[in-house]
């Protein structure tokens, strides 16, 4: 199938750079609203629906296929080839940080930046790593999503969104979070949450931004910390927002930081330090 018509892509916009866009876990591509209404006077904006959410071609879905991450990230390999104008500039949210990532990790050529908001490489805690959670949370939370699918979406709902964008801006998203196909949510869930890429952070050469919100309930600081260190050419950064969709809470620092991460790609690409970097975006 056509790879736009597979992941309902939608193009606007006609600038000079073309910025891609990939949602996380429960959402569809309507999660960018309050970004891409900034954006588009500037660059053209490429949005997708992974295969199994939003108005995707759900029959596309196979679990066989898509039991890894690595499929999805084929899957937009395929988009920005036929949107063409590459490199481009990656934007992704949680889970669709990571599908990003690994698209560029298999295709650096492609890319300009990566931005990713609220990225984890593993939620499990082992050793030193903090994830967030034990291997016991997330069985628990898979087992309650398993048996009562549509109640815990609503439950978690506010947790994801933060009370900022409850009362404000995301309220409207709430109703929406997790209204895919149970039986693929389901399965997107299981291999989102218990997925682990931490070994591929070191292999990312495409600059990174991350974008962390100052009160995550899902990814703690540390986990930003990290893929920090990990992550060569990458600069960090926080954003005073609550909830896992600081792009939602608070769309202006957002698109302030994505802005002034594309300013600085040039200067990433020649190798300058992060702390160089990160001083130079601070300016801007």
């Amino acid at each position: 199938m056509d790879a736009y018509k597979r992941n309902n892509v939608h193009v606007v916009g006609n600038g000079p750079s073309t910025v891609v866009f990939a949602h996380g876990f429960g959402f569809d591509q309507t999660i960018w609203h309050y970004v891409a209404k900034e954006l588009v006077s500037k660059y053209r904006l490429v949005a997708l629906d992974l295969v199994g959410s939003g108005q995707s071609d759900t029959f596309s879905y196979d679990p066989a296929k898509y039991g890894t991450l690595y499929a999805h990230a084929d899957d937009l390999l395929e988009i920005i080839v036929q949107a063409g104008n590459a490199p481009v500039v990656l934007v992704g949210h949680s889970v669709g940080a990571i599908i990003g990532m690994l698209a560029t990790i298999k295709a650096p050529e492609r890319f300009s930046g990566l931005v990713m908001i609220g990225p984890t490489p593993s939620l499990i805690n082992e050793g030193d790593y903090i994830g967030g959670f034990e291997q016991v949370d997330i069985d628990e939370l898979l087992g309650s999503l398993e048996s009562n699918y549509l109640g815990w979406s609503n439950s978690i709902a506010p947790a994801v969104l933060g009370m900022q964008a409850q009362s404000g801006l995301g309220a409207e998203f709430a109703s929406s979070f997790c209204r895919n196909d149970p039986e693929v949510g389901k399965h997107f869930a299981r291999v989102t949450f218990l997925s682990d890429h931490r070994a591929e952070l070191a292999r990312v050469t495409t600059p990174t931004l991350i974008v962390q919100s100052s009160d995550d309930p899902f990814v703690p600081l540390e986990v930003s910390n990290y893929m920090h260190r990990m992550i060569q050419k990458s600069v960090l950064a926080i954003v005073q927002s609550t909830g896992h969709c600081p792009h939602i809470s608070a769309p202006r620092a957002c698109i302030d930081a994505i802005e002034a991460f594309i300013k600085t790609l040039s200067t990433l690409a020649d190798g300058q330090s992060k702390e160089t970097v990160a001083d130079n975006q601070r300016d801007a």
